[in-house]
Parts: structure tokens; sequence; C-alpha cells
């Protein structure tokens, strides 16, 4: 995973392109109430300069309920940021593209909205979700627009699928022959480190396109700039506004922005702080949580008592304590039945690691219930990203031979990673 000839055009392109608007972002330059730091998302950026950077262009773009700006007295309050630009006559957007969950975000996982005109603007919305490729270039093409634009939060995971709908939407732009803007925003889990196994090739998927960590530690617009150098084939033509007023070290609730869940399961930061590691129970018998007031927070399955809250925290995991706990799923697995588990507490997210508690986890609950099996169709492989963890816990490893399996291929990544970052 070299930096390519391919990387370094990439990178240049995107440099020049870019010009003032993606400059490299300064941690502290806006202040807030109090003098604190203020952060300025991307898009905020892009209104304060006019929108210069889209002058004279049509502009679709790609977002969902996330992409809101803040307002003040007398602004309507917190907006969505289609909504502010329909009404800007300073830019010209013609269409809006919905991903997985919809724009206005009311499909479940694994669903879309469609192709429907949006109610409150009139703009025409096209659905990318599963869509890629030639098809996704297709879909450019009919909607006239003259560049692409994304703006979505993320959650900082390799499996959380918005940030492959950003790769595919950067590899159609380029079969369409468009520019591709990506309007940064916070990785509420901090940008601090990458954090477990590395995807395999073979086990591409739309959770994992391309051999990234499980837990990448960077923003969206990083994520794009290392997308166009080091996995694209054809780099697009891309330009980046970056954020103001965010460090690497920031949670979520630092940046001073309203949380707006990403998807249905994601309710809250605290959620996107365990859902790298968590998420891992996807591809188990086992309740993550979905159908409850704490998805991947609360895990379970009936059956399971005590025992398995008691194991967990004799790991003596880092920055988490395990409570023994009930509840009722109102949707997904064991729907409207009582299941026992645990509930994950997390008191230090300075030192919490998610990644390793998924998977001290997965053993201590292979370990407290007979019952516990993996997903027939192996989707545990998909998540971690190759057959790995699956085979070292079925043979009986423990939690530290799992985390020393992927060291080597993490530090490779590390190395490549850290070309793309831009915050301090």
């Amino acid at each position: 995973m070299n930096l390519s000839r391919r990387g370094l055009l990439a990178a240049t392109t995107a440099t020049a392109a870019a010009g003032a608007m993606a400059a490299a972002p300064a941690a502290a330059a806006d202040r807030g109430h109090g003098g604190g730091r203020r952060l300025r998302t991307g898009y905020e950026r892009l209104a304060a300069d006019g929108y210069r950077l889209l002058d004279g262009r049509s502009v679709g773009i790609v977002t969902n309920p996330t992409g809101v700006t803040r307002g003040g007295p007398g602004s309507g309050g917190v907006q969505h940021i289609v909504d502010v630009m329909h009404a800007d006559e300073r830019i010209e957007l013609t269409a809006v593209f919905g991903p997985e969950h919809g724009f206005r975000g009311t499909a479940q996982a694994g669903g879309s909205e469609g192709r429907y005109d949006d109610p409150a603007t009139g703009l025409p919305v096209y659905d990318t979700y599963q869509t890629s490729g030639q098809d996704l270039a297709d879909i450019f093409t009919e909607s006239g627009v003259e560049t692409v634009v994304f703006d979505i939060q993320d959650a900082g995971a390799r499996f959380y699928t918005y940030i492959w709908t950003l790769y595919d939407c950067m590899e159609a732009a380029e079969l369409a022959g468009l520019p591709f803007v990506v309007l940064d925003r916070p990785n509420p889990v901090t940008g601090r480190a990458a954090l477990g196994p590395v995807l395999h090739k073979e086990f591409a998927t739309f959770v994992g396109r391309e051999p990234i960590s499980q837990a990448h530690g960077m923003t969206v617009a990083e994520l794009a700039l290392l997308f166009n150098g080091e996995f694209l084939e054809r780099p697009v033509e891309l330009e980046t506004v970056w954020m103001s007023g965010w460090r690497r070290d920031d949670f979520y609730d630092a940046s001073g922005l309203p949380w707006v869940p990403p998807s249905p399961n994601m309710p809250t930061p605290e959620t996107a702080v365990v859902y790298s590691g968590t998420c891992l129970f996807e591809g188990t018998n086992l309740s993550e949580g979905r159908g409850t007031t704490r998805p991947f927070e609360l895990l379970g399955a009936e059956g399971i008592d005590r025992g398995w809250a008691e194991l967990a925290n004799r790991e003596e995991l880092p920055g988490v304590d395990f409570r023994e706990a009930y509840f009722e799923p109102t949707f997904s697995k064991f729907e409207g039945k009582t299941v026992g588990g645990v509930q994950i507490h997390v008191y230090d997210r300075e030192v919490f690691d998610p990644v390793r508690t998924g998977i001290a986890l997965l053993i201590t609950a292979k370990q407290a219930w007979s019952g516990f099996a993996w997903r027939d169709d192996n989707w545990i492989d998909k998540l971690t990203g190759s057959t790995r963890v699956r085979t070292m816990i079925d043979a009986g490893a423990d939690t530290d031979e799992v985390v020393a399996g992927w060291q080597d291929e993490l530090a490779d990544f590390r190395a490549v990673r850290r070309k793309y970052l831009k915050y301090r």
C-alpha cells in the first residue's frame, strides 16, 4: 500500500483544485461564546464564502438528514442545507441524491426512499443506495448536474455505509466526467488513531470496499483524498472544503454542533463511541440492541444471565464497565421477547478501545452462552474484513491473541493513512 504515482497525481490535483477553501484547516480559527473554539463545517465555510467554489455550476448534492447548518436568532433554528441552498440565489441547486435510509431519513437499515420529488423544495431526489459504477454515473448524467457535492455525517467505522456511498459517488462522478466536492464534518469519535483489522480485498462489500481499518480515525474529506490517491482506478477531479475549529482529539460534543442521528440506530454520539466494536454482533445470533433505546450499547439473547457481565468485567478492559441487563427489542432479533445480556458503560472514552472491547465481548459471550452462533452467511467475516477473527475465536484464542493478529497490517495502513491527514 505504498503511495503510488496515481496517489501523488490525485493529491496534487486535489490540492490545486480546491484553492483557498481547501487550505489546511486551522484548529482554532473561529471563536464561539466565552472565547472557546467554534467549529465551522465545510458547508458553513462554503456558504460564508458566498458559494464561490460552485459559482456558475448546476449542483447536485449527496446528503441525508445530517446535512444541517446552525441558525441563530431569527434564522429558523437548525436547518437542512438543501432547504437553505434552495432558497439562496447565489447557488443553483438542481438535484439531491439520497443514500441508505434516504435523503430525509425515512427508511430503516437496508432501505432507501427511491426516486421522488422532495415536497419541501420540489427538487428531484435520486436514490443511490446499492447503485454504483456506470449505473450510478448514468443517474448523475440523467440529473443534468454539472458538479456533485457530498455532505453527510459519518460515524467513524469501516462498515458504516456512507463512506462507501462517498467512494461509489466519486467513482461514478469520474465516469460521468463531473467534478466532485466534499464538504467536511467531524469524525464523532475523534481522528486520533486507526484501530482494528484491515479489510482483505477478497471480502469487499458495501460494508467495506477497500482495505482500511475497522475504525479509520479520519474525516470524510480525508477519506476522499485517501480513496482518490490509493484505491480509485481513475481519480476524480476532487475539491475539498475543510472544517475550521476541529482537532483530531475532539469528540463530537466538543464541536458545538447539533447531533442528528445519521441512521435510525445511531441515536446519540455515545452510540458512535461503541459502534465500531459492538456492531460485530450483527454477525452473530445475539441482539445488537436494535429495537431498543440503546442500540449497540445493549447486547443479549434468550438464555443469557449475569454470567456474561461477570466474564466481561474480568477482562479489565480500559475505560469501560459492563452491567447485567435485560431488555425487550421492539423489532429485529428477539422482537417482543425478554432477553438477557449486558449494557456497556464507557466511563473513560479517552482510553476506551471499541474494537478490542467488541472482540472481548464476542469471546466472553461464546463462553457464557452455549447457544452462541455466527450468522449462517458468515457476515462476521465481511464486518471484520477476513476469516481471521472468526476462526481464531472458534479455536479458543483470547482477546490479546486476536488483537495481535492484525497489528502488522494495521501498521501498514496507518503509514498510508498518515499521508492524507489534514487536521492537527
